[in-house]
């Protein structure tokens, strides 16, 4: 599939036009129920078109016995947040694929975990089912915020720690009353088995470190305990094989971002060119020390204890396979690991190249000059991602108050604003990094260059994914610094290194400091006025479509 859908508006009239002839079935009959299922048919094929098809294909020749018979066994443990996330994203699988017969739409559906299309703004696709719950299915879609939040003021403290805590589902009890139903509750019988495999799979790990992470996770899994196993998972540093598994990122959650959500990844360490990255680590603490941005807020100090590792990734489920595709990591979220031991950043190679050779150039060739492509590197591509990930452990964790995390200030605003601050401050890394001769032979114009063409790559994801909306903004942010021109005749972009490195610092500042005060509404201001794709960039963003440059790609996976 190569196709690229048309532009938001255009796609959004078709989903009127769909739920319009919702409305005249009952006096049109037969007909119209046949011309509405053909409309969303062709939705359905034209969201497909969106995606690329990827093998993720893996060397395992160089695992031992004991780690090829792991793989399998850590597949299975996956596969089991598949069902957890579409309970988490929607509801029943099955219920609702019963209703469709069309395979572009059943496709689609399993694709999107549900009946909104992800690289639409979750714009519905399937008729009569209406917009998105911005909180999911993980609170009764009925509820408004100002029910909660005034639930949490009459509650106890530790029903109101439940009500917000990132391991549970909120459902109304007796009465109509919200009650926390605690994930290993509501996923048990799918939880035991994903720890059952885990600790298969831990029985044959030759690795001592990795053999203690997975039996603690497992563990984990059966009671909403994460932070010792997140410990233990940064504590192991000679494992090959690796998972990520359980509920982990709380982007699903559109209402107040308390809840996370289910999703595994199963990844191949690739020592070599991990061994090339670990030095970097070491020196977060005097790139803190760097940032452009008062003191105040810079204050913290990162774990150094982190990880910088490369891996080929075999096996994506749960939040982590629907809609755009990630292409790096950066875990424990846990605050208070990420203080002791900081983090580790998995960059995931294979994926990273498919992105950018199926993606990122074609974008490239198309909207920027030619004299600048030259620029655009596949290293420039995984430096600006790598170190998007390491950035994500600079800054700060806490607000300046005194009253708490930033994730929970700044509510559901906080996922899209930490990752507009991980791309920003990676890319002041990687400067400071090239001015310190740390990254040698490499041209700051390539990672400035590679920076921009990724920016329309991930504006393409829309408003309703975190990394898009975080785009959109640092796009308009930049656009209006004058970081980069456009040719109203060509219709080509240029980045100006000098104004580049500006506008660069100008946004850093911006978002540290939105995020020491824990400002919601200065939060929500600056989302209004940046987050939006004005009809010019849009324009540009259709000619990609017009061009078939796939917006993101789908994995063929699996043993």
């Amino acid at each position: 599939m190569s196709r690229v859908p048309t532009s938001p508006a255009t796609r959004a009239l078709g989903y009127a036009v769909a739920s319009g002839l919702a409305l005249l079935v009952a006096c049109a009959g037969p007909a119209v129920d046949a011309d509405r299922s053909a409309t969303a048919a062709a939705t359905a094929a034209r969201g497909l078109s969106s995606y690329t098809t990827v093998h993720l294909a893996v060397d395992t020749a160089a695992l031992t016995p004991n780690e090829r018979r792991m793989l399998p066994l850590l597949i299975a443990a996956a596969r089991t947040q598949d069902t957890i996330f579409w309970q988490q994203a929607y509801g029943s699988r099955d219920s609702l694929l019963a209703t469709v017969s069309d395979s572009s739409i059943r496709r689609f559906i399993e694709l999107n975990y549900g009946p909104w299309d992800r690289l639409d703004d979750n714009a519905p696709f399937v008729a009569e089912v209406g917009a998105r719950p911005p909180g999911a299915n993980l609170y009764p879609h009925d509820m408004t915020r100002e029910a909660f939040e005034a639930a949490l003021a009459a509650a106890t403290p530790a029903h109101a720690d439940s009500l917000k805590s990132l391991y549970t589902l909120v459902r109304r009890g007796d009465g109509g009353a919200l009650v926390a139903v605690p994930y290993h509750v509501a996923f048990a019988a799918q939880n035991r088995v994903a720890a059952a495999k885990l600790r298969e799979a831990a029985a044959f790990a030759d690795d001592a470190g990795l053999k203690r992470y997975l039996t603690l996770r497992a563990d984990a899994l059966l009671t909403d305990q994460y932070q010792a196993s997140d410990l233990a998972w940064m504590d192991m540093k000679s494992n090959t094989i690796d998972v990520v598994i359980g509920p982990i990122e709380t982007y699903e959650d559109g209402l107040f971002g308390y809840k996370a959500a289910n999703e595994a990844y199963v990844l191949i360490k690739d020592k070599a060119w991990s061994q090339r990255l670990s030095r970097y680590t070491a020196m977060l603490p005097a790139l803190q020390r760097g940032i452009p941005v008062d003191a105040a807020y810079k204050r913290e100090r990162p774990g150094t204890d982190s990880d910088l590792n490369a891996y080929d990734a075999i096996y994506y489920a749960g939040q982590a396979n629907s809609g755009a595709k990630t292409i790096a990591i950066n875990l424990p979220n846990d605050e208070e690991v990420q203080l002791k031991k900081g983090t580790r950043r998995l960059q995931l190679k294979n994926v990273i190249r498919a992105k950018f050779d199926r993606i990122l150039m074609p974008i490239a060739g198309e909207l920027l000059d030619a004299d600048q492509l030259a620029f655009l590197t596949f290293d420039a591509f995984f430096e600006n991602t790598m170190f998007h990930e390491v950035a994500h452990g600079l800054g700060i964790k806490n607000t300046l108050d005194g009253k708490g995390t930033v994730r929970t200030a700044l509510k559901e605003q906080a996922g899209a604003l930490e990752e507009g601050k991980a791309d920003i401050l990676g890319l002041y890394m990687v400067q400071s990094l090239n001015r310190q001769g740390e990254l040698p032979g490499e041209d700051i114009r390539a990672n400035y260059v590679s920076f921009l063409a990724s920016l329309f790559r991930s504006m393409r994801f829309g408003g309703g994914d975190a990394h898009g909306r975080a785009n959109i903004a640092a796009f308009n942010f930049l656009q209006e610094a004058g970081a980069f021109t456009r040719d109203a005749a060509t219709g080509k972009y240029r980045v100006d290194i000098p104004t580049f490195e500006a506008g660069m610092n100008a946004l850093s500042a911006k978002i540290l400091t939105l995020q020491g005060n824990g400002d919601l509404e200065g939060v929500r201001k600056y989302q209004e006025q940046y987050g939006t794709i004005s009809a010019a960039t849009q324009q540009d963003l259709d000619r990609l479509a017009s061009k078939s440059i796939p917006v993101d790609i789908i994995f063929d996976q699996g043993p």
